[in-house]
């Protein structure tokens, strides 16, 4: 493939040079952000985390007491376990399950949840095998050659595992592909299972303790299958086919006419969806930009990837779609009345359009203030709604037009809330991560301890992302 990649590259359409610029990236791209440390909000988003925690560390008493040849060997099996138990969670994420979504704060916050339960489960596979880990007079859970057998499956595996986790990690593979590389990381989860059930511990397989892992091994792995077989090959969610398509720029407003029964949502909150073309059928999460009563569901989607891209210069209309949803914990509204206000940039404004189109028109000073940073008004996304909505008396709206040079920063916010006390006020933004901190920066020097915010960086991972630039080279090798 590569030899056809150099033989079919036209420097007119994309240049050694831009390659090059695209792989070198930014210092963003490969320094950790940290964010600033400010004192933790308590609430239910905790007990998802903590559960995974604590089943995690209860497993340490399961092999308090164990000895080897060369004294205590309760770490290196101990953290066995715990590479186990956190795959298992990883899976059982993996699915999505809604009745989880509250305690973990929304789908968004579950899947860094199942992406960091990944990421430690194979540090923590990397502990257990560097360790002497051989148990002396404890209890067999099968027999010595299968055993054997069990472990030699589990080094294959780890292996595999590490190359699908590296894989996993740098952004550079298309996201197609990429998805294809995550349906093989339940291999290594089912022969460290194998392993962890046949080797020798301090307890049986038929006792309390055999109970407790076995049951959660067996659920990691129906998980696993379900994800797989269940989600990816046989349930389709909810049946539509594009009806609009309107395209400004390098954003695609897609409008899904329902095919039968039509997908109840809340405002703010997204969707999956499945568009049935030929080589565009994976799966992408949007938020519904639509109102819970509109007839049809609307998305904007940017440019911003493989899928997206070739989206742009497609024949849409008419085409079939599977929605699957809805999901998300996203508030732009407080529970109880307060000071509102919204920060959103690009395609961020569709949960709080999704929410404008839900409000009654009330007195200036309790309508949501609404500040959208744009490049300029003209461009923006669903321009005439918003006008009309500000008109209307349901929101006040703020632009932030970079063209003009108004940016939101401290100096901007605190021109428009002209001193008021924010004490207690609701402060949501959806965007850029670059806007996202800007503005909890922002809501800290005023004294507001949280901000209301939804990430849907799903894939995570380190470095630049060149799955554009991939798919562009793979692409244009098989061109004649």
């Amino acid at each position: 493939m590569f030899k056809r990649i150099i033989a079919n590259f036209n420097p007119n359409k994309l240049s050694w040079k831009t390659v090059a610029e695209r792989f070198a990236g930014s210092p963003r791209d490969w320094i950790p952000q940290t964010p600033a440390l400010r004192a933790p909000r308590i609430s239910r988003s905790w007990m998802g985390p903590l559960l995974i925690t604590l089943s995690a560390l209860v497993g340490w008493l399961a092999f308090v007491g164990a000895e080897g040849e060369d004294g205590s060997v309760t770490f290196g099996l101990f953290i066995g376990s715990v590479s186990i138990v956190l795959m298992a969670w990883s899976f059982v994420l993996s699915l999505r399950p809604r009745i989880l979504e509250p305690v973990f704060g929304g789908l968004d916050k579950m899947y860094k949840s199942h992406r960091w339960s990944g990421t430690l489960a194979v540090v923590a596979m990397y502990l257990h095998t560097s360790v002497e880990a051989e148990i002396e007079g404890g209890i067999e859970g099968a027999s010595e050659s299968l055993a054997d057998a069990a472990e030699d499956l589990a080094g294959t595996g780890q292996t595999f595992l590490y190359i699908l986790v590296g894989l996993s990690l740098i952004r550079w593979i298309p996201y197609r592909y990429w998805r294809l590389t995550h349906k093989f990381l339940g291999i290594p989860f089912l022969f460290a299972s194998f392993h962890f059930f046949t080797s020798e511990k301090p307890y049986a397989n038929d006792s309390g303790w055999g109970w407790y892992f076995g049951a959660i091994m067996v659920l990691g792995a129906l998980a696993y299958f379900g994800r797989v077989v269940g989600y990816d090959m046989m349930i389709q969610g909810k049946h539509y086919q594009v009806a609009e398509v309107t395209r400004y720029g390098k954003i695609t407003e897609l409008g899904l006419a329902p095919v039968g029964g039509k997908l109840k949502h809340h405002p703010a909150q997204f969707a999956t969806i499945k568009l049935q073309i030929k080589g565009m059928s994976e799966p992408h999460t949007f938020t519904i930009a639509s109102a819970p009563h509109e007839p049809n569901l609307r998305f904007f989607i940017r440019d911003l990837g493989d899928w997206t891209g070739r989206l742009q210069e497609m024949d849409l209309l008419g085409a079939d779609v599977y929605v699957e949803g809805p999901f998300g914990e996203f508030a732009p509204m407080p529970k109880k009345p307060a000071p509102t206000y919204w920060i959103a940039g690009g395609v961020g404004i569709t949960p709080f359009l999704s929410m404008t189109e839900t409000l009654s028109p009330v007195e200036l000073d309790d309508r949501p203030v609404l500040m959208y940073c744009v490049r300029s008004r003209e461009d923006a996304m669903a321009f005439a709604a918003l006008e009309r909505a500000a008109a209307d008396g349901r929101i006040r709206l703020e632009w932030f037009e970079s063209s003009a040079g108004r940016r939101f920063n401290s100096t901007t916010f605190a021109e428009l809330v002209a001193g008021k006390n924010l004490q207690g006020a609701h402060l949501a933004a959806c965007g850029p991560s670059g806007l996202i901190q800007t503005v909890k920066n922002v809501a800290a020097e005023w004294g507001v301890s949280y901000v209301e915010t939804e990430s849907f960086d799903f894939r995570g991972g380190f470095g630049p992302d060149l799955s554009l630039t991939v798919e562009e080279l793979i692409g244009r090798s098989g061109e004649k």
